[in-house]
């Protein structure tokens, strides 16, 4: 903290000395009231001088017990008292209020000069009875601020602090060291002991450390078993087409053109017409783009999509009432023309009675709806408009 003089309960609050050749400066304003708390690093007052206009900094924790000389006062000598500190906790109705030093300190005198006299707090010979056991040397390392600030407010520059035995870490000075030396600690064993701190706890005991014993991996419980998904019942949809058209029109461009056209190639391209723009599966997600598209207002999401039904077919016999079905035959042999060991349905010629066979469909329940969408579609075009698949 700045300058302050021993006191039964409080502390004398002097005008510091911002610069090495300030001797007097005015009081701007206070920032903290009488009454008032401050911690380290909270600026108390505003101080002008004829240079510059600074802010003084609290360097330990107190309470600002009162104000001696308020704003706007001018030509404040450097280590004339200015206000009264306090420690927190302390009774200000009670508190015994020092009485101010009878001269002041001198701030140092300019280079060209010659010497001052030393303050009459620092001693004559710069020791005191209570300077610490550390020699004096070069401070290398960028001063404490509390060590800065405690030169300034004794009258202190930054050159002097390297003559001023320092007990810090690798030689470097204390605020200690500083009021040691300006005969302001009444405690003479200060610096032995802190000199001695120091060194005890300057490096880390490690003698005393044990390794932990590496602790074994808990097993982790095994992951329950995962049920396999129960598959879904399907349904099966079938529904009679009548060839009779179809077999006509293969018939008639056999004899126009000289060229048959398969019945597997009838069914494969009814199919492929039947199976455009279904409407679109519950279960079906919309793509990246439709989604992309939807929330730009370009398109909306469409509600059909294209089928992959491929259907089953087997061959009724023209009886009247109840009739046997064979065995199914799969139209992906139908349609690759492979020989199949399954019963084939029974096409008549056009001459013939009417061919009638059975397509079905097995999918799930979800599906049905398009299911029975696909098949009227197909027989649709099978039965009233065949001539449309050899365009």
């Amino acid at each position: 903290m700045a300058s302050l003089s021993a006191a039964a309960a409080a502390q004398n609050f002097q005008m510091p000395a911002l610069s090495p050749t300030m001797t007097e400066g005015n009081i701007a304003s206070w920032k903290v009231k009488e009454g008032e708390l401050f911690s380290a690093g909270d600026v108390l007052l505003e101080i002008e001088t004829d240079k510059a206009q600074m802010d003084v900094e609290a360097q330990d924790d107190g309470v600002l017990a009162k104000i001696i000389v308020g704003d706007g006062s001018k030509t404040i000598q450097v280590g004339q008292r200015i206000a009264v500190l306090a420690e927190p906790g302390d009774d200000l109705s009670t508190l015994e209020i020092p009485e101010e030093a009878t001269s002041a300190p001198k701030a140092a005198a300019p280079k060209q000069a010659e010497p001052a006299a030393p303050a009459p707090s620092a001693p004559q010979s710069g020791k005191s009875a209570a300077s610490p056991p550390g020699k004096a040397q070069k401070q290398t390392y960028p001063l404490y601020p509390s060590v800065l600030f405690t030169l300034q407010a004794n009258g202190l520059s930054k050159e002097d602090a390297d003559k001023i035995p320092a007990t810090g870490p690798s030689g470097r000075l204390l605020k200690g060291d500083v009021l040691a030396y300006v005969g302001r600690l009444s405690d003479s064993s200060y610096a032995s002991t802190l000199s001695k701190q120091l060194k005890e706890k300057g490096h880390l005991d490690l003698s005393n450390i044990k390794v932990a014993a590496a602790k074994k991996p808990e097993p982790k419980p095994a992951a329950p078993a995962k049920e396999e998904p129960v598959p879904e019942p399907e349904t099966e949809i079938a529904v009679s087409i009548n060839l009779e058209a179809v077999l006509k029109c293969q018939q008639r461009l056999k004899e126009t053109l000289g060229t048959t056209l398969p019945l597997s190639e009838f069914l494969e391209r009814a199919g492929e017409i039947a199976n455009e723009e279904l409407p679109r599966s519950k279960n079906a997600q919309p793509t990246a783009d439709e989604l992309f598209n939807a929330v730009l207002g370009l398109d909306k999401i469409p509600s059909t999509s294209r089928g992959t039904f491929i259907p089953q077919t087997r061959a009724i016999p023209a009886v009247s009432g109840a009739f046997k079905s064979a065995k199914k035959s799969d139209i992906i042999d139908i349609l690759a023309g492979k020989p199949s060991k399954r019963t084939a349905p029974k096409i008549v010629s056009a001459g013939a009675a009417a061919p009638v066979n059975v397509f079905s469909l097995s999918v799930p329940k979800e599906e049905a709806r398009r299911a029975n969408v696909f098949l009227a579609r197909f027989k649709t075009i099978l039965e009233t408009e065949p001539g449309q698949l050899i365009l």
